[in-house]
């Protein structure tokens, strides 16, 4: 099965989480740690659903990017 994955990388470090598995979420260091955390967490989400006899969602999440017209705002450099 493959679960849609967001990543996230904040100003110190990276979280991640599976939209179709409310709750099932995780924070590392960089990149690559997040996408092996949220695997591993996936994995444990789905167990300890079987587990307890709960039904396992189907993956319906998806992304895409989209094209927009806004230049990026440098926050750093920003007045307000």
């Amino acid at each position: 099965m493959k679960y849609a994955v967001i990543i996230e990388k904040r100003p110190e470090s990276f979280g991640a989480y599976a939209p179709d598995l409310p709750g099932c979420a995780v924070v590392g260091n960089s990149r690559e740690e997040v996408v092996q955390l949220i695997q591993e967490a996936i994995e444990m989400h789905l167990q300890c659903l079987k587990d307890h006899g709960d039904e396992i969602p189907p993956p319906v999440s998806s992304f895409e990017f989209v094209d927009v017209a806004a230049q990026p705002v440098d926050m750093e450099n920003s007045q307000s």
